[in-house]
């Protein structure tokens, strides 16, 4: 299939998928306050690597926005200018949107990645809209969701901002989370309307379990924000040393997330089954339940072994993956598909 858009949108999703999971990461490492401003990390565009290159120094050219830490408060420059033998704390003034002064180089560079992959996909996506107005009088739907998905790019970015300004509020972090799901909601409903072929579409009975399922899996992802939340909160208590007691007095979130999951394994069976029983292609289906069993599996790892590393991170994505399943397989069955093959 020679078709612009679907290859744009396929390089999008990478890459906002990408996004997602260095942002677990980012997380998972507690690197979120790596780089305390934006969108520059310490007021440079390249971040420092040592601790010491953040103190002022004499006889140095300092520009507008670069930051020192200086008797323990973060100190921005007001204008460029050179520095003499003593400091003169005329041309710094104190950051004021939070009091977070502390220095980890591996912390500061997770985080500038994470910004980094996020600016390449935004420049994806901004491609993505362009290509999509050579077809905006045949199928202007596909410029006007290509928009918005700027348009949900820029906001996340904003969102960002506040998720570093407020020194990581788990509440914020999560409106950042269901933010990035409208970003790939959209860029899926671009990815079906653009496919080009029909796919042999299921009984109602079938589309209705599939909807079932799909209702089931946001409850999930709503519970599973909760007791994100709840872990953010326990770890500023307890430490990143101390995965031990994240969930050693979980909330009643956590026991419904954790049942749940067994309701979503038997729709998706009844599915599989339907499936079956209507000849259909099985490839979506069978990669719904793979993702499923991962995630069961993962949350056992996570609550049984105490958090091993790379499983919160893989816990989200494959989540986010299972959402964009069960999604796009319903934009399939209810979409017809412009070919825009060239």
């Amino acid at each position: 299939m020679n078709n612009p858009i679907f290859s744009w949108v396929q390089w999008a999703l990478l890459s906002v998928y990408l996004v997602i999971l260095a942002g677990a990461i980012v997380r998972m490492t507690g690197s979120g306050m790596g780089c305390p401003d934006w969108p520059k990390c310490f007021g440079y565009l390249i971040p420092p690597t040592e601790r010491s290159q953040l103190d002022w120094k004499p006889e140095k050219t300092y520009e507008k926005g670069n930051v020192i830490i200086y008797e323990n408060t973060l100190q921005v420059a007001i204008k460029d200018f050179n520095s003499n033998t003593t400091i003169d704390l005329s041309n710094w003034e104190i950051y004021d949107k939070h009091d977070y002064t502390t220095f980890n180089a591996t912390h500061t560079w997770v985080e500038f990645i994470n910004r980094l992959l996020g600016a390449i996909s935004g420049l994806i996506v901004l491609g993505l809209f362009i290509r999509s107005l050579w077809w905006i009088r045949s199928t202007p739907i596909l410029a006007v969701f290509s928009f918005l998905t700027v348009v949900g790019m820029g906001t996340q970015a904003w969102l960002g901002k506040t998720v570093v300004d407020s020194n990581l509020l788990p509440s914020k972090i999560s409106l950042h989370m269901i933010m990035a799901l409208l970003i790939v909601s959209g860029l899926l409903f671009i990815r079906a309307k653009s496919h080009g072929n029909q796919i042999q579409l299921p009984s109602k009975k079938c589309t209705n379990l599939i909807f079932v399922a799909f209702i089931l899996t946001l409850v999930q992802f709503g519970l599973g924000v909760d007791v994100r939340q709840f872990i953010d909160y326990q770890i500023k208590q307890a430490g990143y040393d101390a995965p031990q007691l994240w969930l050693s007095l979980p909330e009643v979130s956590f026991y419904v997330h954790r049942s749940l999951s067994l309701v979503v394994v038997a729709v998706s069976i009844m599915i599989y089954r339907q499936v079956v029983k209507e000849g259909l292609e099985k490839k979506y289906i069978h990669f719904i339940i793979g993702c499923i069993l991962a995630e069961i599996a993962l949350g056992i790892l996570m609550y049984y072994v105490d958090f091993p590393w790379g499983t919160q991170p893989l816990h989200l994505l494959i989540a986010v993956l299972l959402f964009s399943a069960q999604f796009y397989w319903l934009l399939r069955i209810k979409i017809k598909p412009n070919d825009l093959s060239i």
